[in-house]
């Protein structure tokens, strides 16, 4: 039995590129010192006293400079090349993160913090892209996996070192971030700069037309606009959800930290070998589909009686964890099959955006609806809507549906 679990989990993670495995890592090491956005609107209030409103037009800022940044970052990848604007965005991203540190005006911190967004979130769509050139075809999902497992990890870790030491220093969060995002820039170069690799693409000085535009797929555009739903919902875990844990069903934070803990257990424990098991045996939006259903069964099962708290709470997390692990990993491989090699930039772009957008107005828009009408009527939405992009994810996989 464990022979064979062990020979499931190398199967799983084998067959991959070295290119792969080096674009994962420098993933690991930039997210692992993801500090200073996590923190920041307590940083804001505690350190300085202003008010949670104003902390909450500074995180405002930020998604707008994502926004930019993802637009800006898509459109430099099919001009100028994915390696570029990451070794780009992570230097000065690196940088800026110091200097806002050093920075001590109200007015200062939101400027920097705008721009802070720009750099540092032009990096998604070129990361996006990379992955999608160092992968192979029939191990494509297996790929973005591995990223989102790096992602996952360093998340955990940076959260975790980041609690620690804001206790005891918070202007120490601003250098931490940036020199671990200065690292994952000296190992980018290393490891996969043209020079020193043979599989990282170089652009062409004669700047190639672009065959098709992201703006004419319509089928694409309007997966997006499912996305950003998708996404409005599903962003709720990461601030609605723990809240509601708290003031409705009495469960405390150790428990709270647990629970949310065991959604990033999972992934990395079972992501893999899922994919693994289910990569090209059906279509994308098949499992997008299936996996949009689960997360809007786990926000049904917060509105079931009070039988047990703690009980309906993990089972919630369970079903939204497995419909992200079917859902995510499939939307990538989606959207990067329907480009080509010199319009990538472009769907990365859009696709970055449509969930920047939604982190956003997602947390504000859930806030809204829990303080106006209840969590209930909350839950009951956001299952609803669920239900509904899983029926047209489904939809979508008509060749009829605004076929281009």
């Amino acid at each position: 039995m464990i022979n064979r679990t062990l020979s499931l989990y190398k199967r799983a993670y084998g067959g991959l590129t070295p290119g792969t495995w080096w674009l994962s890592l420098v993933m690991l090491v930039n997210r692992s010192g993801t500090m200073v956005v996590p923190f920041m609107t307590v940083y804001l209030t505690q350190h300085y006293g202003v008010t949670i409103q104003k902390a909450g037009f500074v995180m405002s800022l930020f998604g707008l400079g994502a926004i930019i940044g993802s637009l800006s970052g898509g459109k430099l990848v099919d001009s100028v090349g994915y390696y570029y604007v990451q070794l780009f965005a992570l230097i000065f991203g690196g940088i800026m993160f110091m200097i806002l540190g050093q920075v001590h005006s109200y007015i200062g911190i939101c400027i920097c913090t705008f721009f802070l967004a720009i750099l540092n979130e032009s990096f998604r769509p070129a990361n996006t892209v990379a992955i999608a050139h160092y992968s192979k075809e029939q191990n494509r999902t297996r790929s973005y996996s591995l990223n989102r497992l790096a992602v996952n990890l360093g998340w955990a870790m940076g959260g975790a070192l980041g609690g620690i030491i804001a206790s005891f220093d918070f202007s120490l969060l601003f250098w931490v971030d940036g020199i671990t995002n200065l690292l994952a820039a000296g190992l980018l170069y290393i490891t996969l700069s043209p020079g020193r690799n043979a599989a990282t693409e170089v652009k062409s000085k004669h700047k190639e037309a672009i065959k098709f535009s992201v703006y004419k797929d319509r089928k694409f555009l309007l997966f997006i606009i499912l996305v950003f739903f998708f996404a409005l919902c599903f962003f709720q875990l990461f601030t609605t959800i723990p809240v509601f844990f708290k003031e409705n069903f009495h469960l405390s934070l150790f428990f709270i930290g647990m629970i949310m803990a065991l959604n990033g257990m999972i992934i990395a424990l079972f992501e893999m070998i899922t994919i693994f098991g289910l990569e090209g045996r059906r279509p994308s939006l098949h499992f997008i589909s299936s996996g949009v259903l689960l997360v809007s069964v786990s926000f049904l099962l917060l509105n079931l009686p009070p039988i047990n708290y703690g009980i309906i709470a993990v089972l919630s997390m369970l079903f939204l964890t497995f419909g992200e692990i079917l859902a995510m990993p499939f939307m990538n491989a989606y959207w990067i099959a329907r480009t080509v090699q010199n319009n990538r930039g472009q769907y990365a772009a859009l696709y970055s955006v449509s969930w920047a957008f939604a982190q956003t107005i997602g947390p504000y828009a859930g806030s809204l609806v829990a303080g106006h009408y209840g969590y209930k009527m909350l839950w009951f939405l956001v299952s609803s809507v669920c239900l509904l992009l899983a029926f047209f994810y489904r939809k979508l996989h008509n060749p009829d549906v605004l076929s281009v």
